[in-house]
């Protein structure tokens, strides 16, 4: 298993992995180092995720989720130097986007710029009722660079993140929870505990079916209905001829839980 400068990945039991940004004394904020590290594990996560069945990704301490990028490692880059940089984190997010197995962001505090973006490029958001979100960009004369513009309208609707990134409006957890981009706002001592709970409760299910299920989701709601059903049911038919379907049915007339492989 790989070891990174600025992230801690705890494996649990049952296929569940724990990702935490960890640069607290800069409210992890998003530098090229961290943005390596992420590429280089949601990339090997992509090629083989072997028994993962969830990750959880989190930030170090309780004051910050990720305050976006590190603007002192950024204070006089060369244009060049920019640019070369954002396509590290682009395709960190990316390819984050693009995990196949379930992502769930634990927003445990600020989560600002790209920040509010990787909470976004994961399959849905907990948060801690002391989170806050902004898309900041547009005060540094730049604009959401990693998803943003894409992922927040989905998320709120395309009014509202217009208004919330042409104003680097700041919002809470729970006006992002009523907007529907989290899912669930927790007292922040509940967060973690709760995003594991339900963590397990996914892994426990076929792990074939939820990456199936998954990706029918995100590639089917992007196009029209038909398309979509079609992707559907190939995505089904993927899960017929596997054990664990076999195993499934067996432990239902069986009366018993189910014992998935992965196969």
């Amino acid at each position: 298993m790989a070891q990174y400068e600025t992230l801690i990945r705890e494996d649990l039991e049952g296929g569940i992995a724990v990702v935490t940004l960890n640069r607290p004394a800069a409210a992890n904020a998003l530098n090229t180092q961290m943005g390596r590290d992420l590429l280089d594990l949601f990339r090997g996560v992509l090629m083989d995720p072997g028994d993962l069945r969830c990750l959880v990704l989190t930030g170090a301490g309780d004051r910050a989720f990720c305050a976006g990028g590190d603007l002192r490692e950024r204070n006089g880059m060369s244009d060049a130097d920019w640019q070369r940089q954002h396509v590290i984190f682009e395709q960190a997010f990316y390819t984050l986007m693009d995990c196949p197995v379930p992502v769930i962001a634990a927003v445990n505090g600020a989560a600002y710029g790209g920040g509010t973006e990787m909470a976004l490029a994961c399959d849905f958001i907990h948060a801690a009722e002391g989170a806050r979100f902004a898309l900041t960009e547009p005060k540094l004369g730049i604009i959401p660079g990693a998803g943003g513009t894409q992922n927040l309208p989905r998320a709120v609707g395309l009014r509202r993140a217009k208004e919330l990134i042409f104003a680097t409006t700041p919002f809470s957890a729970a006006e992002a929870a009523d907007w529907g981009m989290v899912n669930r706002v927790w007292p922040a001592e509940g967060l973690m505990p709760g995003v594991l709970d339900l963590a397990r409760r996914i892994a426990a299910n076929g792990p074939v079916a939820v990456r199936q299920a998954k990706r029918a989701m995100t590639m089917g709601v992007e196009t029209d209905l038909k398309t979509g059903l079609a992707i559907e049911i190939e995505a089904y038919n993927r899960t017929v001829p596997t054990a664990d379907r076999r195993e499934g049915v067996l432990a239902f007339n069986e009366k018993r839980a189910p014992r998935f492989t992965g196969a």
